[in-house]
């Protein structure tokens, strides 16, 4: 029979298990893959004159200011009522105070490094040996966040879990080991962004890795942006006269102005906050190749202005940049597909009926068809042309899904063409993401409905899926 042990770690004594004192993570925790809260003494402090016994508390140890306390059975129900009332009295408060509870923010790196257990720290090595490479649409050694990244785990406690949780998360399937570790990191993010005042480096990675895992299973991921943006400009990122930021920041803060471009997500649930105009645009060197989308930054400032200022000209006009064939391919959809963009939303800003017709930009000239002709076309180049050339820009095919799925929302002219729709189909066969967006498409070309909302049928199925 099991029996309550009173020398074991504190998360057997819990659980009123047998504990075999192993250091410095015990068996049994080692085997449930929870983490073992340790031997150490804790001390419990008064409010009062006792801090032990039936007084706890009391002002003064008198019989009758102290009620009787309940004993065993009796007060582990009563506890449980009382929190099913905290429950229904505020949900949301009460998830809130069990989340603080449970995750421990004053832990130190060399606590948390003791304990990983050898299976997590796997998983993490294989995040940075590959898993860390669906991050970018560009060669390896631009990334700027791996030489840092092990440094910013010792100074966030929820980056290490959303790195195990992320490369769980590239499984074609959803498991129930990545149902855990992402739970684990969506607590203990919350949790650190509520104590912050400051959004610091290794925070806002661990926001930005969390938003990556949602925007590809479909999970909210938009309001981690909004909450974010939130400290930031508490913390006076709107100031003019604020300090310049390091280069790694300005590439974090332009994470998020990718992630928050009007056409980045699908289903999206917030509000469009319009980062890379406010902050990226006039803050950046504006030339070069953002890494994340694998895009030139000066496209990416037409991108930006979609519901603002941009017009279908402004893509038609925009000259292109110096880069290598596979990077022209791929540009050149995204081109063609901001075009399509433009003629598909409608809540774009229209031009001022007052303005003259000399000044009012000139629609493009080629038709619709045309333009998912040209879009799948440069797809098939580059899927060809990395076939052939498998060393050249490893990781560029990782960008190719926003322009892919914005042609497959042309159902007239998708819905006559059978072999574009097998083309778009073979292009998104290659991760969970891709698998859900085809779902999606594939159901507005069942239904040939063009004025179904491609946003409308994502919310139905409760998801918010990411382009990038």
């Amino acid at each position: 029979m099991l029996t309550r042990s009173h020398t074991g770690c504190w998360t057997c004594k819990r659980r009123r298990r047998r504990c075999d004192n192993g250091r410095p993570a015990c068996q049994n925790c080692r085997e449930r893959r929870v983490d073992c809260e340790g031997y150490e003494v804790r001390l419990k402090w008064g409010a009062g004159i006792a801090s032990r016994g039936r007084f706890t508390g009391a002002d003064k140890p008198i019989q009758d200011s102290v009620p009787p306390r309940q004993k065993g059975r009796q007060r582990d129900l009563g506890r449980k009522e009382k929190e099913k009332e905290n429950r229904a009295r505020d949900p949301g408060q009460y998830i809130e105070t069990m989340m603080r509870f449970r995750v421990d923010l004053s832990t130190d790196g060399s606590q948390l490094e003791a304990r990983r257990t050898e299976a997590e720290n796997a998983i993490f090595d294989e995040f940075m040996n590959d898993g860390i490479n669906t991050l970018h649409s560009t060669t390896a050694r631009d990334s700027m966040l791996h030489p840092r990244l092990p440094q910013l785990c010792q100074e966030s406690n929820a980056l290490y879990p959303i790195c195990i949780a992320f490369q769980l998360a590239l499984s074609s399937t959803v498991t129930p080991q990545f149902c855990e570790y992402f739970d684990t990191a969506l607590r203990t993010f919350r949790s650190e962004l509520a104590c912050s005042t400051t959004l610091s480096d290794a925070t806002l990675t661990s926001g930005l890795l969390l938003c990556s895992i949602g925007l590809m299973h479909g999970l909210p991921w938009t309001m981690h942006l909004e909450g974010m943006h939130r400290i930031l400009q508490s913390d006076g990122l709107d100031n003019a006269n604020r300090p310049s930021p390091s280069f790694f920041r300005l590439h974090l803060l332009e994470v998020m102005g990718v992630m928050d471009l009007h056409c980045s997500a699908v289903g999206r649930q917030s509000p469009h906050i319009g980062i890379w105009r406010r902050y990226c645009q006039l803050a950046t060197p504006r030339h070069g190749v953002e890494p994340v989308s694998g895009l030139p930054r000066t496209l990416l400032d037409i991108f930006a202005g979609i519901g603002i200022e941009t017009t279908e000209q402004t893509f038609w006009d925009w000259p292109g940049e110096p880069g290598s064939f596979l990077q022209c391919y791929l540009w050149e959809a995204h081109r063609l597909a901001g075009i399509l963009t433009l003629r598909r939303d409608k809540a774009h800003v229209p031009l001022p009926e007052s303005m003259s017709a000399w000044r009012q930009p000139a629609k493009c000239p080629a038709d619709t068809a045309v333009l998912v002709a040209r879009i799948l076309a440069s797809i098939d180049a580059l899927r060809l042309a990395s076939n052939e050339r498998p060393l050249e820009d490893t990781y560029i095919r990782n960008a190719i899904i926003l322009p892919v799925f914005v042609a497959g929302l042309e159902i007239d002219v998708l819905c006559q063409k059978p072999e574009w729709q097998q083309m778009i189909r073979t292009s998104l066969r290659t991760s969970h993401q891709c698998e859900i967006l085809l779902s999606l498409l594939e159901e507005i070309w069942q239904r040939a409905d063009p004025s179904l909302s491609v946003h409308d049928l994502a919310r139905q199925r409760g998801i918010e899926m990411g382009l990038l």
